[in-house]
């Protein structure tokens, strides 16, 4: 098995821990949030006028600098094959906008407040609402581009087996369709058709992300000790 390079220590444990701060938005099942997980987006737990919404912020703080730092000091030491840039600069700017994500939360929860979504169609709300969907997208295509092309680079290049060969394919097809799921959702919201269980797919696809970060960060550990 070839080597990807990687400074193997630092970059696991930053992304394991990055993926375990992504999974925050679980602890709405054991706290009452007033929100619907299958209507309401998950950037809405962290809305300005949510009871948990600081927490929420400063996990997604937490995750997206933890990822940046993972991907930075990979980038620094990785082979540099094309994949492989592209794989760990997808992560980058992931987590470089999941962390400015955090610091423009929503000002209300739109799925849940009729007024908020009201406000928000007719262009009321402040510009922040604005900017944490450029951000939000901006997080999630630095993702799926980390997605897709890691586990390229793990197939290509013969690293990381587990991610390459076995279980990273499965979460990259899970991955796409939770997020076709979610941009459909997304639009049909948006265009006053309901919601088509927003919450529970966009929940899929960050799970999904949160999983696959840690099988990478499993992998990467694996490869010092192989």
């Amino acid at each position: 098995m070839s080597h990807s390079g990687v400074r193997t220590r630092p970059v696991a444990v930053l992304l394991a821990l990055g993926a375990l701060a992504y999974t925050a938005w679980v602890l709405e099942l054991l706290f009452q949030t007033g929100l619907d997980p299958v209507q309401a987006y998950v950037s809405e737990l962290a809305a300005a006028d949510q009871p948990l919404g600081g927490l929420f912020r400063a996990t997604d703080l937490t995750a997206g600098l933890l990822v940046l730092g993972a991907a930075i000091c990979a980038l620094v030491r990785c082979d540099r094959r094309r994949w492989s840039l592209a794989g760990w600069s997808g992560l980058a700017l992931f987590g470089g906008a999941t962390a400015l994500d955090s610091r423009l939360p929503l000002s209300c929860a739109p799925t849940a407040d009729p007024v908020c979504a009201a406000r928000e169609t007719a262009g009321l709300v402040p510009a922040t609402h604005t900017a944490h969907a450029v951000s939000s997208g901006l997080a999630m295509t630095g993702a799926l581009v980390g997605v897709v092309a890691l586990t390229v680079a793990a197939r290509r290049y013969g690293w990381w087996p587990l991610l390459g060969a076995r279980i990273g394919p499965a979460l990259l097809v899970l991955e796409l369709a939770a997020t076709v799921w979610t941009l459909t959702s997304v639009a049909a919201f948006q265009a006053g058709r309901g919601t088509w269980a927003l919450g529970a797919g966009q929940r899929l696809q960050v799970l999904l992300v949160a999983v696959w970060l840690g099988v990478l960060a499993w992998s990467v550990a694996r490869e010092e000790r192989v």
